[in-house]
């Protein structure tokens, strides 16, 4: 794939749907797999496997969703995540992200990946920052 190419290619939501939303709290969202994505064609075409990358792309997405307060969040950091299972073509993943701690700047969420009763993935901390606030190192 050109450069030009994967500008153009639109890229896969991060989720499907919300299914639970309490801004400031958690939320609980889900995200189906089709074999129809992309990142298939060649991301061990033998054995698809989602890089782990989207899963934690998901993540974040949900997470930026659980710290509401209206405003614009972006990641500043991630700790202790653990990919613990494969994700493939087919499976529906329930992702879950709960606020454990905010300041009116930032925001740590905890979120898991679930494929079934199967957990497939953690974040021990997401950490938003607000987008109003500069970048660390800029003015």
């Amino acid at each position: 794939m050109t450069t030009a190419q994967a500008a153009t290619t639109p890229a896969a939501p991060a989720f499907d749907r919300i299914e639970e939303l309490e801004p400031g709290r958690r939320a609980v969202a889900v995200r189906n797999v089709p074999q129809t994505l992309p990142v298939f064609d060649h991301h061990f075409p033998r054995f698809p496997i989602l890089p782990g990358v989207l899963l934690l792309e998901s993540m974040t997405a949900l997470a930026r969703a659980a710290a509401g307060s209206g405003r614009t969040w972006r990641l500043k950091s991630v700790r202790g995540v653990r990919f613990k299972h494969f994700v493939g073509p087919g499976d529906q993943v329930r992702i879950t992200a709960e606020v454990t701690g905010s300041t009116p700047q930032t925001t740590e969420v905890r979120a898991t990946a679930r494929v079934g009763d199967r957990v497939v993935a953690t974040a021990r901390t997401l950490t938003l920052v607000s987008a109003d606030e500069p970048w660390e190192g800029t003015a």
